[in-house]
């Protein structure tokens, strides 16, 4: 299959995927398939291969390929701060099933990824799926392509249309860090849920506009991660997002 990213800039699936682990960084808001461990060897990772990224004001998702083999070696996506409704979240195609695959440029020259704009919320954040924007779910998808363990690029008539991440809890952890190896506690399943219904929804906007209740749920939740023992890697993930939020908000 032969895939259009940019205009006429294409590239096509292959049968290896990347065998990375990805970050969820939720403090950014971005996913991160890559293996650099800080910003200073992010910078050579950049240097060292072509593709989209960022560039003075322009901010991109970032695929990233080898400049010898023309093979996908990186990616990192923005999370589309708003979700979508209800009703159009329960409209992502159930099918085709993930099939993992790799890409390879068929040219090596850059290109420009456009961000997505609407984030879909599986029941209990099981999924998440990032689309270009809604009229994608107007038609059926042509396939699901499994760059990375659980994240998947979502193809419509050729062309990358979205990406979606299966079991985001997960991969949770903050910067560059590698998430905890050691599966998610049920506690952090329902946490990730509040933070997402907090920074997703119009509940954010109450919170900036200071609503007594939304200030009053804000710091209940800032209390309950602060004082959940368990799997405390991804709840600190968390932490810093609500405490930040806490800081701005919650002592007016």
């Amino acid at each position: 299959m032969k895939l259009t990213l940019d205009g006429d800039w294409t590239a096509t699936v292959t049968g290896d995927p990347l065998h990375i682990t990805p970050r969820f960084d939720f403090w950014d808001f971005r996913l991160r398939i890559a293996t650099y461990a800080n910003v200073k060897e992010r910078g050579r990772f950049l240097l060292d291969t072509f593709g989209s990224q960022e560039w003075l004001w322009d901010a991109p998702d970032e695929l990233r390929f080898d400049r010898a083999a023309r093979e996908l070696v990186g990616a990192e996506f923005q999370i589309a701060g708003e979700c979508a409704d209800a009703e159009d979240s329960t409209r992502i195609p159930a099918t085709p099933p993930v099939h993992p695959g790799g890409l390879r440029a068929d040219e090596a020259r850059d290109f420009r990824l456009e961000v997505t704009t609407e984030l879909c919320r599986a029941p209990g954040d099981t999924v998440l799926t990032c689309l270009r924007d809604l009229d994608v779910l107007d038609e059926p998808l042509e396939a699901r392509i499994g760059i990375a363990p659980d994240v998947a690029l979502l193809v419509q008539h050729g062309t990358v249309v979205g990406w979606s991440l299966t079991n985001p809890v997960r991969y949770l952890t903050t910067g560059f860090a590698d998430p905890d190896p050691n599966p998610p506690s049920p506690a952090t399943h329902w946490l990730l849920t509040e933070c997402l219904d907090l920074i997703t929804t119009p509940l954010l906007d109450e919170v900036r506009r200071r609503d007594p209740a939304a200030l009053a749920r804000l710091r209940a939740l800032d209390h309950r991660l602060m004082n959940q023992p368990e799997d405390r890697h991804r709840i600190d993930a968390l932490t810093v997002k609500i405490a930040d939020l806490v800081e701005d908000y919650g002592d007016w």
